[in-house]
């Protein structure tokens, strides 16, 4: 671990909704950040400007905020090296392209878009692979094969060109990352980056390293898809003299079957979202689901994003954010890419939600009742969440469960009528409806013991009884235990119900 300040940064392009993985890249951030009693930067890198999605950056904000993840420096939030967002820093980075160039470690190319094309087809007719490289580069348009007079003149004629990194020939570069260990690459199988484009804008790879050194960046935390541009960056960091920062690269999240990256298409595919919110295509019109807006807790969502690439090394499965800080290590994210699997997502879930009191489950459930038009007071909502909530994952589907609570059935299910309901089946639920309207408390407790001594004494068959009974009340063989659900719907609603019931099915 370096001596230095820890500052982290979180670094998203607005090329669009920020993916889960992006989403766990800023949580383990966040939790090395916290636990190291360091700081948390969100930078937006949109050097690309040809893929920029109006909305995508407010979005990322949005998502990380839903999460908690929350920024001690940034676009949202200012600090000590503002501006935080590449295109506002534009001015500074051609500085340092320049610094490049002085020292000999970049170029300039005034290679034209279309002759880079003919260069591949010819490669390609060969079965190559054309690379700009150190054998190539020794016969292109650029300025290590012209003299600074001509450089300057082709500056000065407003020439497009482009700034390439130079690679060093016939080197190793060293590198330790923090998960996968010491990693050595040969120069020559690397190719010279373009640095500065044409538009005046840096590419990615000059404006990360600048911007990670000025802004005094001590760990790079990022995705495993970026470890093939480590040794360019180590050597920048190099040709600048500056010193490196610490790299740790996570591993993938794939696909819930088969090999590859998670994906929208394994989402839109298997039935889940890959985005933490909604999220519609500006340009299309598609909109992409998203976790919040699917009934996931943001701590459930958290929670499950945590363990996938970390383990805590101990059999506790959920945590809090304060408990993540306190756990979370670099040293234990594993190398593997983790599968992603949409059960355990849902039962981490479920696992918050059963957790939660009835008071606040019956708040949010309240949302959906009100919509619907029904007001039942807080103690009764409270009474008919107790009674769902281990039959859910997610709150919207504590009406599908318990909607029979507030309005009565309509319809009754058929193959429950078929195997249930027999020819004395009608006397014997009016009998019951004129028994129910004796008992006294109408509570749980009473109508427990009073149904089972109805029943005996009149010789019948427990589950025959209240198969049927149940059948009355819901309109179909599901719901929570029959006495609570006759002692939040009262006396006279249960017995109307019978009634009704009964009426209804004598007539099919």
């Amino acid at each position: 671990m370096t001596n230095k300040p820890i500052r982290v940064r979180f670094a998203p392009s607005p090329t669009g909704p920020l993916h889960i993985g992006g989403v766990r890249t800023a949580l383990y951030n966040y939790l090395f950040a916290k636990k190291h009693g360091g700081t948390m930067i969100l930078r937006i890198e949109d050097t690309d400007q040809g893929r920029f999605v109006p909305g995508a950056e407010d979005y990322i904000i949005e998502s990380l905020e839903w999460c908690g993840i929350r920024f001690d420096e940034g676009v949202n939030t200012g600090g000590p090296h503002a501006p935080y967002r590449q295109s506002d820093r534009k001015s500074l980075y051609k500085e340092y392209s320049d610094k490049l160039i002085a020292s000999g470690h970049a170029y300039y190319a005034f290679d034209t878009p279309e002759e880079l094309d003919e260069l591949r087809k010819m490669a390609e007719a060969s079965k190559q692979t054309f690379t700009y490289n150190a054998v190539t580069r020794k016969n292109l348009r650029n300025s290590l094969n012209m003299s600074p007079q001509e450089v300057e003149q082709k500056i000065g004629e407003g020439m497009p060109y482009v700034v390439r990194f130079r690679i060093p020939e016939n080197r190793e570069v060293v590198m330790n990352d923090l998960i996968r260990g010491k990693v050595v690459v040969k120069t020559e199988t690397l190719d010279d980056k373009v640095l500065f484009k044409s538009d005046g804008m840096p590419t990615y790879h000059l404006a990360n390293i600048v911007d990670d050194h000025l802004m005094e960046i001590s760990h790079v935390i990022r995705g495993e898809e970026w470890l093939p541009s480590l040794p360019l960056h180590i050597l920048l960091y190099q040709a600048f003299g500056w010193q490196e920062p610490e790299f740790a690269h996570l591993p993938l999240l794939l696909k819930p079957d088969g090999n590859g990256k998670l994906s929208k298409r394994d989402g839109d595919r298997l039935g889940f979202p890959v985005f933490p919110l909604k999220w519609k295509d500006p340009f299309t019109g598609e909109i992409s689901s998203g976790y919040r807006e699917s009934g996931y807790f943001p701590d459930a969502f958290v929670n499950m994003l945590a363990l996938l690439g970390w383990n805590p090394g101990t059999e506790q499965e959920l945590f809090s954010m304060d408990e993540l800080i306190q756990s979370f290590s670099l040293e234990r994210v594993g190398k593997a890419g983790s599968k992603f699997d949409p059960e355990k997502t849902k039962w981490f879930n479920h696992q918050y939600l059963i957790r939660k009191s009835n008071r606040e489950l019956a708040a949010d459930f309240r949302k959906i009742i009100d919509s619907k038009g029904f007001k039942p007071d807080d103690n009764t909502l409270e009474k008919i969440v107790e009674l769902l909530k281990e039959r859910v994952n997610f709150v919207p589907e504590l009406w599908n469960e318990g909607s029979f609570f507030f309005q009565q059935p309509e319809t009754y299910d058929e193959q429950v009528i078929k195997k249930r309901w027999k020819a004395e089946s009608a006397d014997q639920m009016t009998a019951l409806a004129a028994f129910l309207s004796s008992v006294e408390p109408f509570d749980s407790a009473t109508l427990d013991q009073a149904l089972k001594s109805w029943i005996e004494s009149n010789a019948m068959n427990m589950g025959a009884i209240m198969n049927v009974l149940r059948l009355l009340l819901v309109g179909a063989a599901k719901g929570p235990h029959l006495a609570d659900i006759m002692a939040i719907l009262g006396k006279e609603e249960t017995i109307r119900r019978i009634q009704r019931g009964v009426a209804t099915i004598v007539q099919l």
